[in-house]
């Protein structure tokens, strides 16, 4: 049964959400908790399809962004929707870089927004989810050697890369099923380590790809968070 966790420490705003989380999808199990403490313990004993949390609980001002942090070092992906009163034009970007998916101000968006922002959220990650329980076994259609600056070979056709985008590939495929990182992919990228020229060069990946086969889709983009293979698609 899929699980959601709401960690807001007003009563009321918390009764809100999570009611109109209930309305919107009634199989869903709503997890309520309003202190940092009974939140880390539930995110240590739970497994949650996706967190909405605030930033401030009771007098920790900050209490969201250490939750925020267990989470990502759980490793499991977890989405995380934030719903705060700091102001959306500062926090947002800043909850993105610690890789929450949204950010919601309060009293700034109605029931509407908030069940279309967290469905689709949930309708995003579930598949993910799915994909990292159960990894594939690496996908035999492609063969690459980036040390040795070979062309990599799909299903039997060369694929023109350059010597970053093959070492970007091998270390999503040598990772088949599992979210590698921005950070993961620093590592392989000599210049430029920065989200923004990552994207481009997973994109140069795809277009090669999809010269010598227009249906594949085996990289998968996890939003905030990083990219996928699939095993081809």
């Amino acid at each position: 049964m899929p699980r959601i966790a709401v960690i807001e420490d007003d009563p009321t705003t918390s009764e809100q959400l999570a009611g109109w989380i209930r309305a919107a999808r009634p199989e869903l199990v709503v997890d309520q908790h309003f202190d940092r403490d009974s939140a880390e313990a539930a995110l240590l004993r739970e497994r949650y399809d996706l967190v909405v949390l605030d930033i401030e609980l009771g007098r920790e001002r900050n209490a969201g962004v250490a939750l925020i942090n267990e989470i990502n070092k759980q490793g499991l992906g977890t989405p995380v929707l934030v719903v705060s009163a700091m102001p959306a034009a500062i926090y947002r970007s800043i909850m993105k870089a610690l890789d929450a998916w949204d950010y919601l101000q309060k009293t700034t968006f109605d029931e509407a927004e908030f069940v279309e922002t967290f469905l689709d959220i949930l309708r995003t990650a579930r598949p993910a989810a799915k994909a990292t329980t159960a990894k594939p076994a690496g996908d035999a259609s492609l063969q690459l050697d980036p040390l040795k600056q070979r062309t990599p070979m799909w299903r039997g056709q060369r694929v023109n890369l350059p010597l970053t985008a093959q070492r970007i590939l091998a270390t999503l495929h040598a990772r088949t099923g599992e979210v590698v990182s921005y950070e993961d992919l620093f590592d392989v990228v000599k210049s430029g380590r920065n989200r923004d020229n990552v994207r481009k060069h997973v994109a140069t990946i795809r277009d090669a790809f999809r010269d010598v086969d227009p249906a594949f889709d085996g990289i998968e983009n996890i939003p905030m968070r990083g990219f996928r293979w699939t095993s081809g698609g």
